[in-house]
């Protein structure tokens, strides 16, 4: 893949040390370049595509890459760019589909600093933060925390509290969220646009807050995903229109296919419970137990009721899993 073509934000929006508290050019030097290279016939291939680009940050002294885990999974190959110009490959060492975030193991020296971790607590709506992706001063933003509210992604995700910036970064993928005392309080996982006053909107980004990972690094770290039973997925993807829950897709083959279930359904109740939204219905599936569950479900197909049953599978499963180099 070649070298990202140049390009800087106006100075105006970089930030500057004389206005920061922390070192700027030690946290800019630990979010670097990740590319991964995905097989053809993976099963996230058709969808997140087989040539991903993003970022990573450095959290620990022997080079660990924390970054999301979209750009990682099913990975075959990943190389890691830092500021200096090193280079070196990257094992996808783990990935977690709860939170979304993934690691990556250099099997090299890097030689970037680590960026500590800090806590989304410490910061609010309408407070200044830093976007910073790879590439120095010039791929840094400044920003501001315009929400945090739960999220629920289309591909079976929540999270309970998720953190909204503007303006948006354009290469959000796993850039990192610093607060004014230069720590880590999230990763970038996707541009949104926030409804503002008057129908007007709003681009910006969301990011995961890295108090999530605390509780599962070391289960990544020795299992390559958390402990514990997985969730139940059923290949659904949903979109709420006018109160209703649509499906405007479902996974080739999964669950939900296989089930009977048709793109422009209405997703009505999960065993026998009206949803409520897209992370009603999430939950309401992840509460019927541990993946392999048999999930009911009720759906309006052109005005008249259709009962399904999906048998849930564990995601992970369906994934080519990394090979050792």
């Amino acid at each position: 893949m070649d070298k990202p073509s140049l390009w800087a934000f106006p100075d105006s929006l970089q930030p500057r040390q004389a206005e920061l508290r922390f070192n700027l050019q030690s946290a800019l030097d630990a979010v670097v370049l990740l590319r991964a290279e995905i097989p053809e016939d993976a099963f996230t291939a058709g969808i997140l595509g087989t040539e991903r680009m993003g970022n990573g940050i450095v959290i620990r002294d022997d080079g660990l890459v924390l970054t999301i885990g979209y750009l990682i999974t099913e990975a075959e190959s990943i190389w890691l760019t830092a500021n200096d110009g090193t280079i070196v490959a990257g094992h996808p060492l783990a990935y977690d589909a709860v939170t979304g975030f993934g690691l990556v193991l250099p099997l090299g020296r890097l030689g970037a600093p680590v960026l500590e971790r800090g806590s989304a607590a410490v910061v609010g709506p309408g407070e200044d933060v830093i976007v910073v992706g790879e590439g120095g001063r010039a791929h840094a933003l400044k920003a501001e925390v315009v929400a945090k509210r739960e999220f629920a992604g289309y591909w079976e995700y929540v999270l309970d509290e998720a953190l909204f910036t503007a303006p948006a970064h354009p290469q959000w993928a796993g850039a990192a969220l610093l607060g004014d005392e230069g720590k880590l309080l999230g990763v970038g996982s996707l541009l949104v646009q926030e409804a503002r006053e008057e129908g007007e909107t709003l681009q910006g980004n969301m990011f995961v807050p890295i108090d999530l990972l605390e509780p599962i690094l070391e289960d990544m770290l020795k299992l390559s995903r958390r402990s514990g039973p997985s969730r139940p997925w059923i290949g659904v993807y949903v979109t709420q229109v006018r109160g209703h829950m649509l499906v405007n897709g479902v996974a080739e083959g999964g669950p939900a296919a296989r089930a009977g279930v048709r793109e422009g359904d209405v997703l009505l109740e999960v065993a026998g419970q009206r949803v409520a939204g897209a992370a009603d219905l999430f939950r309401k599936i992840w509460r019927l137990g541990a993946a392999g569950v048999e999930v009911p479900l009720t759906l309006s197909r052109k005005g008249a009721p259709v009962h399904v049953r999906a048998h849930s599978v564990d995601r992970n499963d369906l994934l080519k899993k990394p090979k050792l180099h």
